[in-house]
């Protein structure tokens, strides 16, 4: 039995203020592939940890009987500072309350980091590079002395991920369909675990302006082949951000049924020597997250809804009343949203009264949207 806990204590930064990683490792340690899942980056996105705990009792029985393929490190909640981040009753696991930063967004561009350290040692053999720059992200991680709780957390995750060749982030939006975040380059090879996840969309982008943890090691490689043109550089890593529904949606019946769906696409792809189950539909292709549309509330008020998740909209048509708050017509007047594409519904907002900016839905088209061709596109 390769299946191990394994705790890693990460110092405070107030007394009495340390807390414990967790994760779990499977599978053989010189596996020719090597796989990294964390869930509730954003601490309070719990239906990936709940993915996760119906997942691993299934790995560990794989791995009983001898089924596992490639190595496996799991992190089942992978921010145990935010888990802490408690105000009021309400759980602020987004954001570090002491900086304000999301969780996930500002993880290093690492390419610059180790650009020097890999001058000159790429050859014509892929193999061999792709082990010269992951060799060099590993000694630049080691060179860091982390002055921060957070810190030490990133830097132990990206230990973990950048020698892995699938790492999946498991998170959820608000109130949502499931979809996936992942960099062009990686589709269509990645369309197996959209249909495995049965998402309503795979968006694409490049650079969606946050330093997502998923965008860290495709933008690494990207960068090293463009200032490598004459060496063969692979990407070193199939990375994807999971989004599973909505924060509301953690419950066995999903939680199993998402795991079914990550069990069936490993061993569907042969890292487990075991029938994937019942093969699923295929998932819509991939389009370009610059085609969707964030749509955001110009006043401050109270939503009322005239779509559901999924519904198809048109340009023009109203997405949701917005209920007047203040002004002389205060709780009695109400005037329309309006979508900006075409396309369908693939999230809201749970809380109903927002302020002046607050995104309240994203519609999925297909079109690039001016507004959004090198823009910001994430929410927050």
């Amino acid at each position: 039995m390769t299946f191990q806990l394994h705790r890693t204590v990460l110092a405070g930064d107030t007394p009495g203020a340390a807390t414990e990683l967790y994760c779990y490792t499977a599978g053989p340690a010189d596996a020719p592939t090597r796989v990294h899942l964390q869930a509730a980056l954003h601490a309070d996105e719990q239906p990936g940890t709940m993915a996760l705990h119906h997942l691993l009792p299934r790995l560990r029985d794989a791995d009983a009987a001898g089924q596992l393929k490639a190595h496996f490190t799991i992190f089942p909640s992978v921010n145990p500072l935010g888990l802490a981040n408690f105000s009021l009753r309400h759980h602020i696991g987004r954001y570090d309350i002491e900086t304000g930063v999301n969780y996930n967004r500002r993880w290093p561009d690492l390419y610059p980091h180790i650009a020097a350290a890999i001058a000159g040692k790429l050859t014509a053999d892929p193999a061999a590079n792709l082990a010269t720059i992951r060799a060099a992200v590993l000694a630049w991680i080691d060179s860091q002395r982390p002055a921060t709780a957070m810190q030490q957390l990133r830097l132990l995750v990206l230990r973990s991920a950048v020698a892995a060749d699938i790492v999946l982030d498991l998170h959820c939006d608000d109130d949502s369909l499931k979809h996936i975040f992942t960099s062009p380059e990686l589709m269509p090879g990645l369309q197996d675990l959209a249909n495995w996840m049965g998402v309503a969309a795979t968006l694409t982008a490049e650079d969606s302006g946050g330093g997502s943890f998923d965008e860290v090691l495709p933008m690494l490689y990207r960068k090293a082949r463009l200032a490598h043109p004459g060496h063969p550089i692979p990407t070193g890593a199939e990375t994807a951000t999971l989004e599973y529904r909505g924060r509301a949606d953690s419950f066995d019946a999903m939680g199993q049924e998402d795991a079914a769906g990550l069990y069936g696409f490993f061993a569907s792809r042969g890292l487990i020597a075991a029938e994937p189950g019942q093969r699923p539909s295929p998932a819509p292709a991939p389009t370009p997250f610059e085609a969707t549309e964030v749509l955001r509330a110009d006043a401050p008020g109270l939503l009322a809804y005239h779509v559901g998740l999924g519904d198809r909209v048109r340009k023009g048509q109203p997405i949701a009343d917005l209920i007047a708050m203040d002004g002389p017509d205060a709780f009695i007047a109400r005037r329309p949203i309006l979508a900006g594409t075409d396309g369908f519904v693939l999230s809201r907002v749970s809380g109903k009264y927002v302020v002046r900016g607050a995104s309240i839905a994203k519609i999925v088209g297909t079109d690039v949207l001016p507004a959004r061709a090198g823009a910001y596109l994430l929410e927050d």
